[in-house]
């Protein structure tokens, strides 16, 4: 369906939607989906586009949680390495095996974390990926040739997994479309409407036209991360916050600090978090930090005290020092994380998810991880089910193949996290031979990938081509700019827009990617 053709559904008001849900991230997209493959009649509307906040800024990785296990909070460990299992079977597409190598520098190191790491190995059972294993010196170097050798005593190797998590919340978006339901982008929620003291519905604008909506639903779910304060405060503007927003930043490295096919795990940095330095889509991925913050916004920045933590970390572990010259993109996430009420540090704060409904009827689901967004939803749909009085229906979604299913792929194949969908992608080129050229010689991409995006996945701007329907924007953030002004002239022709509309664009765009340069 277009998005025009989705537009169209909502002014039928011969019907009520069963559930709209709020939000278009992680969280948002799980939720939809879940209530839509139960038969729930499900509207979700995101007030930008898909996954452009925290949930196209992770570590991109499907895990258990290392440091959850070190926390001790066994609970969450142990759901979220059954979610991966999860995952791994029903997006092959975009979620894959990925081997991790903890460097070690001192002689208790090895008993302790060969210890843990084969608990977490127990923990996955039968959805484990791999055995963990202690490697020699010899072998540590092997699988990470630029970690630093001085003082190496040898390492310790386990399994977890890895994905691209924009390309993962857009085949959500698809799925939630093949199951009937609607999913819009660029269509804020502005008001919750009330009858009686509960609420029936809400009202919602059109960013393109300006529109207004008045929508109606059995049960409105808040899924909006880092945003739920907001949305509550729409129904109780005086209710309590819950949400103790943290900020994590990311590197992006060219793949020569860190060759080879695994990535390397810090287990404790000097703010208590775990630090990964992750091969992914032909560049280095190296993060995270812990930045409490006061507000949020659609587009954090990476602090400059950040990017030196981050920098001077790598300069500890890896033979080639990075320098911000070396940055080819710096990116920043909030972390909805739920308020623990007592002054604790956001590092210690669990990823563990909550749901809450008003006594208005509002269901809002927040905190969590990507890892789990299909739990949370299934937890989100039974609460939400029982709210609107709605028969109550078994989750289906542990078996639910995502859009584009298809075993086979590979991580560094670019059109391999289209999945079933790739073939006809390469097939644009035949439409018009010149879509099948390199946009960039630094990307991994061609302008069918630009057309596909505009034609089949919602994509309404630059932006959204180049950061969420491609990683352009994350993967070289120069290299992005440069290649702006084609991909307006691109989309220009498949969305019918003038000259006018791409200057303004293409101008948007660069002001953006310009807060991904470190410099």
């Amino acid at each position: 369906m277009t998005r025009e053709e989705m537009l169209q559904q909502l002014d039928d008001h011969s019907h009520t939607w069963d559930m709209i849900v709020i939000g278009g991230g992680a969280t948002g997209l799980g939720t939809a989906v879940e209530a839509a493959s139960r038969g729930y009649r499900t509207l979700l509307l995101e007030q930008d586009d898909f996954a452009k906040g925290t949930s196209s800024r992770s570590t991109k990785l499907i895990h258990g949680g290392v440091r959850y296990l070190q926390q001790g909070n066994v609970a969450l460990v142990l759901e979220a390495l059954h979610e991966r299992g999860l995952l791994v079977g029903n997006a092959p597409h975009l979620v894959h095996d990925l081997a991790f190598v903890v460097p070690l520098y001192d002689w208790w190191e090895g008993p302790f974390y060969g210890i843990g790491l084969k608990m977490y190995d127990v923990m996955a059972g039968r959805l484990g990926l791999g055995p963990s294993r202690s490697l020699s010196r010899t072998e540590t170097l092997e699988h990470l040739p630029t970690v630093e050798p001085k003082g190496l005593r040898g390492g310790v190797i386990y399994h977890d997994a890895q994905f691209d998590d924009a390309r993962l919340a857009i085949s959500l978006a698809l799925t939630l479309a093949d199951l009937g339901n609607v999913p819009l982008n660029y269509l804020p929620v502005t008001g919750l409407v009330k009858e009686g003291g509960l609420i029936t519905g809400v009202t919602a604008r059109d960013e393109e036209t300006g529109r207004e909506y008045r929508l109606r639903a059995r049960v409105v779910i808040n899924a909006t991360g880092v945003f739920t304060d907001r949305v509550r405060h729409m129904d109780e503007p005086l209710a309590a916050p819950v949400i103790a927003p943290s900020q994590g930043v990311h590197l992006v490295l060219d793949r020569a600090f860190l060759p080879g096919d695994s990535a390397i795990m810090i287990p404790h940095t000097a703010d208590g978090r775990v630090l990964f330095a992750v091969p992914w889509h032909g560049r280095v991925v190296v993060g995270t930090t812990d930045t409490p913050v006061a507000t949020v916004s659609l587009e954090p920045r990476p602090l400059q005290e950040e990017i030196d933590f981050l920098l001077a970390h790598a300069a500890r572990y890896l033979t080639s020092h990075p320098t911000r010259d070396d940055i080819l993109s710096a990116f920043a996430g909030l972390r909805p994380l739920v308020h623990p009420g007592d002054g604790e540090k956001t590092a210690a704060i669990s990823r563990e998810h909550a749901v809450l409904i008003s006594a208005s009827g509002l269901v809002t689901i927040t905190g969590g991880k990507w890892t789990t967004y299909r739990k949370m939803g299934e937890d989100t749909v039974n609460q939400a089910a029982a709210v609107a009085g709605l028969d109550s229906r078994p989750s289906v979604t542990a078996d639910l193949h995502i859009h584009g299913w298809q075993k086979g792929s590979t991580p560094e194949a670019p059109l391999d996290v289209y999945g079933a969908e790739a073939e006809a992608v390469k097939m644009l080129a035949v439409e018009n031979p010149a879509w099948g050229e390199p946009l960039h010689p630094r990307l991994p991409y061609s302008a069918r990938e630009v057309v596909w995006a505009v034609r089949h996945e919602w994509a309404r701007t630059i932006e959204d081509v180049l950061a969420r329907r491609t990683r352009a924007l994350i993967l070289d953030a120069r290299a992005s700019m440069d290649v702006a002004p084609k991909v307006a002239e691109l989309m220009a022709r498949e969305l019918g827009r003038d000259e006018t509309w791409q200057r303004a664009q293409v101008e948007k765009f660069c002001e953006l990617a310009r807060g991904y340069l470190a410099g």
